[in-house]
């Protein structure tokens, strides 16, 4: 019989409180530090810089910009130079080199409206190939980026002349197993998911799960599509499998309704990728993990291969605060650190136990 204690525990290790609205919350990679992005009251973008010091989060680094600053991501840098991606409200997709945050390295206006998501890969080590970026908008555009070519994107994709334009709340690299093969995974506010082949320049698949998309998810960037998590509003998550794609079904997938309202983030851990940790509208966090079936895929009735989807189990889940967490990071280098930051105001630095034995 398993006793509670034998679960993964979710521990809340530091709380501190910010005079800002915190929208995104980044793991600087091989350090006890973590970078902070909002707005301030009075309409300004505010970056923050933490370190951990003896049980304390330490504000080592602030600084003030003209717009607020809606997401970042260091999934297009080196370990060496650690700059962050950032897209910000007027549409401005800016790299920062942390050391010296006063001038970007790199700046071009992305977008024509507020830049919602944003994705790296090619950097850390992780997927092979160029490093590229990925933004999405509420222009309906989702846009690549190489930081070496300036001013024009190296993929866009919007829209057909008369299409409505769709707001994009979350974009997501994948599929990166070579210098060639590349996805992007891009969820909208009408419930629509698109997965753009970016080898071939196509639409791969797209389907409608009937409510706004606010996060997707690769389980892992850099190895062939294996799990897509898509999380959206009114509380229900879907876990694709990739592995198999049926001619006219497409992916076989599993939902599961949780934290009963919406699902703001999904977010793998980096050292297993079928646990994964969903964040929720009431200030809930659950900690999942996906379960395999024994055999991923069978014929259907005219011979050809169908994916049959697993089941997943919610290991732990905790209530951290009444508002929305909408951000949370695993640190890559340490296994069940984590940094989450919520409408509160406020940014948690949480551990969480015995993700070793699962």
């Amino acid at each position: 019989m398993s006793s509670p204690l034998s679960k993964p525990q979710i521990i809340a290790h530091i709380q501190k409180s910010l005079n800002y609205t915190v929208f995104d919350s980044k793991w600087i990679p091989c350090s006890a530090k973590f970078v902070c992005m909002g707005n301030f009251p009075k309409g300004t973008g505010v970056m923050q810089i933490y370190e951990i010091q003896h049980g304390e989060a330490q504000l080592i680094q602030q600084v003030e910009k003209p717009k607020p600053i809606k997401c970042g991501t260091f999934g297009a840098t080196s370990l060496q130079q650690r700059h962050i991606a950032t897209g910000n409200f007027d549409g401005n997709l800016n790299i920062w080199n942390l050391e010296m945050p006063e001038v970007p390295v790199y700046t071009v206006k992305a977008h024509k409206e507020i830049v919602n998501c944003i994705d790296g890969v090619g950097g850390l080590g992780i997927g092979d190939g160029a490093p590229e970026i990925v933004t999405g908008s509420r222009d309906g555009t989702v846009k690549v980026w190489d930081p070496r070519q300036k001013d024009s994107p190296v993929a866009n994709m919007e829209p057909v002349e008369g299409e409505t334009k769709r707001d994009c709340w979350t974009v997501a690299f994948g599929h990166a197993i070579n210098d060639q093969d590349r996805c992007v995974c891009a969820g909208y506010d009408n419930g629509d998911i698109k997965l753009f082949d970016l080898r071939n320049m196509s639409v791969r698949w797209e389907t409608n799960i009937k409510n706004g998309i606010c996060c997707v998810e690769f389980d892992r960037k850099d190895i062939i599509m294996n799990k897509l998590v898509a999380t959206s509003l009114e509380g229900k998550f879907h876990v694709f499998d990739m592995r198999t794609q049926h001619p006219s079904k497409g992916f076989a997938s599993v939902s599961e309704k949780a934290h009963k309202s919406t699902i703001w983030q999904v977010r793998h851990l980096p050292q297993n990728r079928d646990i994964f940790m969903t964040t929720g509208g009431a200030g809930t966090l659950h900690l999942w993990k996906y379960e395999y079936p024994a055999q991923r895929s069978k014929k259907d009735s005219d011979g050809v291969d169908v994916g049959v989807a697993g089941s997943v189990n919610l290991l732990q889940n905790v209530t951290l605060s009444t508002q929305p967490i909408a951000s949370l990071d695993w640190s890559p280098d340490k296994q069940g650190l984590c940094v989450c930051s919520g409408f509160d105001q406020s940014v948690r630095v949480l551990i969480v136990t015995k993700l070793n034995v699962l």
